[in-house]
């Protein structure tokens, strides 16, 4: 008799591409209409999986991994971040959980890029006023925005996205500034032409622009407190495209509103989907629905990941993109 299929929960609905893959290789239960699961739906779901394909916005806490039936070995996120998952939790009850590293580096890397130079030319603001039919006509004082070129750029974290922003920032003749954990290789941050702050205030007391590119942990929770934001210049604007926790959205939207700094760009919110509505108001910030992945490419590669984990496991191998093992 044929060796029956894993059950494979999908979130989420994926790329049709991946998608069809899935039932090709497993018996993939899949979200037609890709809206998130409901608590209550998930927990009765991941009762009957083998493997469970969550996203960022599925929250995988303990008491979901406490409803998963003895079938379930394997988390295989489609996404970097792992912070919705209960790792703790996943560890307790012997899971493997993995991600999907690496394939959204540029693309992320990219839109940063972006939203830079959307702030500092104020594109928005621009956009808004012609579509409004508020346009009067070019004026030689009108909507000065200001250049990048010169400028020191602040990127807290400096991993793969932190690093590909650098390079493109340095192709705009930014001056490139950076506070990681560890410093970066010296091979690497002289082709950069990186500087280096270990303390973290001394460096954002000294930007232009700030990109906020770390990951959301514990220890980068509210990273971008109140204090740290007022040690921003006026003149400062910021950029997140990382995970709004790492950021104070409260004092954030504060110090705008005062023009205590000059912009903001956000690709993340602290509680999203919802956004704090006294941002929807502010003509000097450029929001973004949770868009610095999003490419067809990126969307692509990140699905091969997925299925690459689940396959490997499933047949006996360790996964490729492992965050959790069973023995860790």
């Amino acid at each position: 008799m044929p060796q029956s299929k894993p059950v494979v929960v999908v979130t989420r609905k994926l790329p049709d591409a991946i998608e069809t893959r899935m039932m090709e290789l497993f018996d993939a239960r899949l979200n037609l209409s890709d809206a998130p699961m409901p608590k209550a739906q998930l927990i009765e779901a991941i009762a009957e999986a083998d493997v469970l394909t969550p996203t960022v916005t599925d929250r995988i806490d303990a008491e979901v991994i406490r409803a998963a039936g003895a079938k379930l070995k394997l988390i295989a996120n489609f996404g970097t971040g792992v912070d919705h998952i209960d790792l703790a939790a996943a560890k307790a009850k012997g899971l493997v959980v993995t991600n999907t590293p690496d394939v959204l580096t540029e693309d992320t890397a990219d839109m940063t890029m972006a939203m830079i130079l959307a702030v500092a030319r104020r594109l928005g603001e621009g956009e808004r006023i012609l579509r409004g039919g508020q346009w009067g006509g070019w004026s030689p004082t009108w909507m000065l925005g200001r250049r990048v070129n010169g400028k020191r750029l602040g990127i807290v974290g400096m991993g793969r996205i932190g690093q590909a922003l650098a390079v493109r920032a340095r192709g705009f003749g930014l001056s490139i500034h950076y506070h990681n954990r560890h410093r970066v290789h010296p091979e690497t941050e002289a082709e950069l032409e990186a500087t280096y702050w270990e303390s973290l205030d001394q460096m954002l007391a000294r930007m232009d622009i700030v990109s906020v590119n770390c990951p959301h942990t514990p220890a980068t929770y509210h990273l971008l407190s109140a204090r740290r934001l007022k040690l921003l210049q006026p003149h400062a604007i910021i950029i997140n495209t990382a995970r709004g926790e790492v950021i104070d959205e409260n004092a954030l939207t504060l110090m705008l509103r005062r023009r205590e700094l000059a912009g903001a760009a956000l690709d993340v919110f602290e509680h999203a989907p919802a956004v704090n509505p006294k941002l929807l108001d502010l003509e000097n910030v450029v929001l973004v629905p949770h868009m610095g992945s999003a490419t067809l490419e990126g969307r692509l590669a990140m699905g091969e990941k997925v299925l690459i984990n689940i396959k490997s496991f499933v047949d006996g191998n360790p996964p490729p993109d492992r965050v959790l093992t069973e023995n860790s």
